[in-house]
């Protein structure tokens, strides 16, 4: 049956939204008050909330859990823009990406695998691998004090700034690729997991047993908090990211996997295929089609027109 409820409780307190940065008090992370503008990049983003196909269905591997599941994200056409068009999170450094701010740490566990993974890190693939390797690469969050990566000139110590030999973007992403891993492996939890959310919930049935849901869906604004609504873009809602030719719950398969367990990734993809299959005999065509039964992404590209 794995873990005990008083056990998952425990775990749940520790990595429900895992390593959620508060974007208070970060200098230039907010954009001004007001509503977004035509030169504003958050004006491309679409509303926060619109009709989500979910689905539920039992865990395989643990019968006191209920995967519940966004069909609407997870068939989205979302991809990764980073250098790609992506505004980043904070005015001015767009090459940042969302690595502005340091990533922290699910737990001690989680630490412990990125550190093992830091060791491999040479001064050709970090470029800040001097001060990391001789002041540190962690620090404490100012407001909460929980464990983080250290933010180095402005950035994620981690991140590769432009015109750096070794490659632009996070050292510890391209460390996996060059060691054909998943970068799941060497990243911290709440850095592979975007744009991926899991929560969890205890919820009480109406004969008294409880039940443990694990949602699965989007990572939006609200995933980061108040500050979240200040980020100066946010690519989940934003069109402009919504291009790609597979969808989310195929291009994220490995974090999916990791994230759910095999067999309960393999009833979601199923669901998931069933879905598109669906959308697709709606539309009469197999690429791009909207999801009319089930709710489409409102960031995804329309139908293209017949003829």
């Amino acid at each position: 049956m794995g873990k005990t409820k008083a056990a998952k409780r425990r775990k749940q307190d520790e990595i429900n939204d895992p390593g959620q940065p508060d974007t208070t008090g970060v200098p230039g992370a907010t954009d001004p008050p007001g509503a977004p503008d035509g030169d504003d990049p958050r004006s491309e983003e679409t509303g926060l909330d619109f009709p989500r196909a979910w689905v539920e269905f039992p865990d395989p591997a643990d019968e006191e859990q209920v995967f519940r599941c966004d069909l609407t994200w997870l068939t989205s056409r979302w991809n990764c823009v980073f250098g790609q068009g992506c505004q980043g999170i904070r005015p001015g450094r767009a090459d940042d990406g969302c690595c502005t701010l340091g990533a922290h740490f699910a737990d001690e566990e989680d630490e412990e695998r990125v550190a093992s993974h830091v060791a491999r890190l040479t001064p050709e693939t970090w470029q800040f691998h001097d001060v990391g390797t001789t002041t540190g690469w962690v620090e404490k969050d100012e407001d909460d004090g929980e464990r983080q990566t250290r933010r180095w000139e402005g950035a994620c110590i981690f991140h590769n700034r432009p015109g750096f030999p070794g490659g632009q973007g996070c050292a510890l992403h391209q460390l996996a690729l060059r060691e054909d891993r998943e970068p799941l492996e060497t990243k911290p939890d709440v850095c592979w997991q975007l744009p991926i959310r899991r929560t969890f919930e205890w919820v009480e049935q109406a004969d008294g047993e409880q039940v443990l849901i694990v949602s699965i869906g989007e990572y939006d604004r609200r995933g980061w908090g108040p500050g979240g609504h200040d980020l100066h873009w946010w690519c989940t809602s934003a069109p402009s990211a919504h291009g790609a030719g597979e969808p989310v719950y195929v291009s994220y398969k490995p974090e999916l996997t990791e994230l759910m367990g095999e067999a309960g990734y393999g009833i979601l993809a199923d669901m998931c295929d069933q879905r598109m299959r669906t959308a697709e005999q709606a539309s009469g065509g197999p690429h791009f089609a909207p999801l009319p039964l089930l709710a489409p992404h409102p960031a995804d590209p329309p139908l293209p027109a017949d003829g």
